[in-house]
């Protein structure tokens, strides 16, 4: 039996093929279920560290009776070793977390930016001088580096900020220089440097704005590399000092009760581990509509 003509076209209907909607979708700017899921969650987690007070009361209220208990209607997700509520201390404990995950992230993209085109406008010398700094620094995992900085520094929020930040802001000059390199290198560029336009307005009104798309993008990736290296801090006491409510502290504070109550560790764990998927997610899908990749 043939297939019934379409009313349109006046040919045989077929029915439209999932791939194709998909692609349509995403060429109409429309984002695909797992970006949306993973924007949606990190907005949620953005909002319990600006308002905790709206989620959750109380992280530091102890109740030695209720002590390592499971959840329970007045605890969703149990009690901890003091019997303080775990929901609690993880929606205050957002914004400690974020504060060292986001804010070192943000340091970090306005120091490489001007790493990046001191290296670029600077001369030949400068430019190979400030490059090979930055592999040198590159050369350490981020988290050792940190953790070199820290031992420097010493423990705190602001310290394992600025340790983060100077772990990634050798990435982000290296991103700058290449792009500035490249812009400098236009037509329009040269056309202003023949107008004998000043080098600082040339900086401002040409080459700064084309640096900035790509630094976004690496910032909003850099992001759950940065969560990470602040929770490591925090798991090994060099982050935010107790009885401060963090993600990476909770953690460890939970290594010696999980015979008794694994769901110590299960929570925290759980928020990093989310909170880190979330921001890597929009990060990657941010950089494939930049470079043009059809999303799969």
């Amino acid at each position: 039996m043939s297939a019934a003509p379409d009313a349109v076209t006046g040919g045989p209907y077929e029915p439209a093929r999932l791939p194709a909607t998909r692609a349509c979708l995403t060429r109409v700017g429309l984002p695909r279920p797992g970006v949306a899921l993973a924007v949606a969650f990190f907005a949620l987690v953005c909002l319990a560290a600006a308002f905790p007070s709206a989620f959750a009361h109380a992280p530091d209220q102890v109740n030695p009776a209720l002590a390592l208990r499971g959840p329970t209607a007045g605890h969703p997700l149990g009690t901890d070793q003091l019997g303080r509520d775990v929901l609690a201390r993880l929606v205050f404990g957002a914004r400690p977390s974020l504060l060292v995950g986001v804010g070192s992230t943000l340091l970090a993209g306005v120091a490489g930016a001007a790493w990046g085109l001191l290296a670029a406008l600077g001369g030949r010398v400068a430019g190979e001088a400030a490059m090979r700094l930055a592999d040198v620094l590159l050369s350490f995992p981020a988290v050792l580096m940190a953790l070199l900085v820290v031992a420097v520094l010493g423990p705190g929020t602001r310290n394992a900020a600025l340790a983060i930040t100077v772990a990634l802001a050798p990435g982000f000059a290296r991103v700058v220089r290449a792009q500035a390199l490249v812009v400098r290198g236009s037509s329009y560029v040269r056309a202003a440097v023949g107008l004998g336009l000043a080098p600082a307005r040339i900086l401002l009104r040409h080459i700064a704005p084309n640096v900035v798309a790509p630094l976004l993008i690496l910032a909003t990736v850099n992001v759950g590399t940065a969560l990470i290296a602040g929770a490591s801090l925090s798991f090994l006491g060099l982050g935010p000092q107790p009885p401060a409510p963090e993600w990476g502290a909770m953690l460890a504070q939970s290594r010696d009760y999980l015979d008794v109550s694994w769901t110590l560790a299960l929570f925290p764990g759980a928020a990093i581990t989310l909170t880190v998927m979330s921001a890597t997610v929009a990060g990657r899908a941010l950089q494939d509509r930049y470079e043009g990749r059809e999303a799969r």
